[in-house]
């Protein structure tokens, strides 16, 4: 079994929508390939995100979704890894782990200071992976947000 891990094009819309609605349910969301579809295309289409695609043996397997941010302090370019899902049958074939590494390597080649992510304080497995492949915690500051939209 051979992961294959490539900056995705809307034309892999339809290979991506089944594997960023499972992400979306895997944080207790609704199913609803319609809105990963649109919401999806939409960053595709106006380069708002890079989405890396994972495939395993040539099927779509994992992904994750890359967002640009900035450090005015720094006066340097940032990514967010905002998401990462490895679709149930394709877990412990090393996935994530080509996901992570592609994704370091995508922020390398851009001159980005670096990575970001954020994970619920209760999902180990996720934390122990990102301890595995080098993310350290950062601590340093609190995290706070103001919701201002219906979601």
């Amino acid at each position: 079994m051979s992961v294959s891990v490539r900056r995705a094009e809307l034309a892999d819309l339809e290979i991506l929508v089944p594997l960023f609605d499972g992400y979306r349910m895997f944080y207790a969301q609704p199913s609803d390939p319609g809105l990963a579809r649109e919401f999806l295309r939409q960053r595709l289409q106006r380069t708002e995100s890079v989405v890396l695609l994972a495939e395993l043996d040539g099927r779509g397997a994992g992904f994750t979704q890359l967002y640009p941010m900035f450090s005015s302090v720094r006066a340097a370019r940032t990514w967010i890894l905002n998401d990462l899902f490895v679709a149930p049958e394709a877990r412990g074939a090393g996935v994530a782990r080509a996901l992570l590494a592609a994704a370091a390597d995508f922020a390398r080649g851009d001159g980005a200071l670096r990575l970001e992510l954020e994970t619920t304080a209760d999902n180990h497995a996720a934390q122990a992976l990102y301890r595995a492949t080098g993310w350290q915690p950062y601590d340093e500051t609190l995290r706070f947000h103001l919701p201002v939209g219906n979601g």
